[in-house]
């Protein structure tokens, strides 16, 4: 497929609901400090990670990014909405995440940055109250306000292509209904303002409706259901998510893929949390925490595989609380207590102590997902993009399929997908064949 993929070409519109939040500022931020050559684009695997091609002999190793024809950083324009009016600028101050001395080199690009009015439902995230929000309830309206803003924002600023990603707030809990189920019923459900149908599902229609990849950054249900991902299809754009995988679950899809691997027992893994920033508070609320929880939860079953190791996995504990500590801010703290057994049972303990930073494990995500997301546009490859699950808690798979939550198979299947794109072999790591080769020759 390498000759048929179109080139990037001029700007690239990155569209965030959330613009505002901590998450959001400390990518936009970011990506000017590194368009400046004031900071390096660490995390990101597009931008300092290599792939290897052909075999080990060979030593190809790129980058990825002068391997794949991704847009540039220089090429990115930020635009947005938010529940409140702070412009960039002002917005990343009160989340704390970077330095004042960051801050103050790009000041003039940041509070250029201004979000626009969003739309927003308490109803869906409780602990939050915005003020710069769309007038009325017609959810209709709503979808063709957004729709507005897109096609004003693409003309103010010369684009052809953008790309939505939701770093707005974890809703509360909904599980698919009729009404998810196919276009005609949710076309239904919208013109009836259905009270099923929460803000992060306005968005990711309006995207779809203007032909823009949408990627889901929460565990919210958005595009995660047959409505939106006939939808996708139809209109012919990539959908992603969901849930950026950074904290305490990166950790988990780490560890849990080696315990299994050396075929060690679990008896159980107790996770708490302690996170002080806007997500924290929005957490603080139980619906909306048992979305999150359900993404974090499900991560184990799938990478342990139960079913088919029972004496190993079969009764195994699994809790996860977060806890709201506005002193520590942004500044998240991920305590692990995993009781595992080994050889004749006999048991073990591992105990991780993650003080990580979720904004900053977040941001290169983010910049990632934009232009690999990009890329699938460019490339026809319309629908859920599986390929890029190295990126969640909770990847959006065909039905039928059972997500894959190892990490490491996850950084395969991604990166095989980047050498078929390019005509490149896939890597299998077999390597039985140069010793076979070598024996026969002998």
């Amino acid at each position: 497929m390498k000759d048929q993929i179109e080139k990037p070409g001029g700007k690239l519109g990155v569209l965030i609901p959330g613009i505002g939040g901590a998450v959001s500022t400390t990518f936009i931020a970011g990506v000017e400090l590194v368009r400046k050559g004031l900071a390096e684009p660490i995390g990101s695997l597009t931008q300092v990670g290599t792939i290897r091609l052909g075999k080990r002999f060979e030593y190809r190793t790129p980058f990825i990014k002068d391997f794949v024809p991704l847009h540039s950083v220089d090429d990115l324009v930020f635009g947005g909405w938010d529940l409140y009016e702070a412009n960039a600028y002002e917005a990343a101050l009160y989340a704390k995440v970077l330095s004042r001395e960051h801050l103050e080199s790009i000041k003039g690009f940041l509070a250029g940055i201004k979000p626009m009015r969003a739309v927003f439902d308490r109803r869906f995230v409780r602990n939050l109250d915005g003020t710069y929000v769309k007038p009325g309830q017609n959810l209709r309206q709503h979808v063709d306000a957004l729709k507005e803003d897109i096609v004003k924002f693409k003309e103010a600023n010369g684009l052809q292509n953008c790309i939505m990603i939701w770093c707005g707030s974890t809703e509360v809990y909904l599980k698919s209904e009729d009404i998810h189920t196919a276009p005609e019923k949710f076309y239904e459900a919208l013109e009836q303002n259905d009270s099923r149908i929460p803000p992060s599902m306005l968005y990711a229609l309006a995207a779809l409706e203007s032909g823009i990849p949408f990627i889901n950054g929460a565990p919210n249900l958005t595009v995660d259901t047959p409505a939106m991902l006939e939808l996708a299809n139809r209109n012919k754009v990539p959908i992603a998510g969901k849930d950026f995988k950074t904290g305490q679950t990166l950790m988990k899809t780490i560890l849990a893929p080696g315990l299994k691997a050396r075929m060690l027992g679990l008896e159980g893994w107790y996770s708490t949390n302690i996170l002080g920033n806007r997500d924290g508070l929005v957490l603080d609320d139980k619906d909306s925490f048992k979305t999150k929880e359900e993404s974090k939860l499900s991560v184990l079953e799938y990478i342990l595989q139960p079913q088919l190791y029972p004496t190993l996995y079969k009764n195994y504990y699994h809790k996860v609380t977060i806890n709201y500590y506005p002193p520590r801010g942004d500044n998240k703290e991920g305590w692990d207590c995993i009781d595992i057994f080994g050889w004749l049972g006999y048991p073990m303990q591992i105990k991780v102590d993650f003080q990580c930073r979720d904004s900053i494990l977040a941001a290169p995500l983010i910049l990632d997902l934009v232009l690999l997301t990009d890329l699938a546009q460019r490339v026809g490859m319309d629908g859920i993009q599986e390929w890029l699950s190295f990126y969640f808690k909770s990847p959006l798979h065909k039905e039928g399929l059972y997500p894959e939550h190892d990490l490491f198979i996850q950084l395969m299947k991604l990166k095989n997908t980047l050498r078929y794109l390019m005509g490149e072999e896939q890597i299998t790591h077999f390597g039985l064949d140069y010793y076979m080769n070598n024996a026969g020759s002998a």
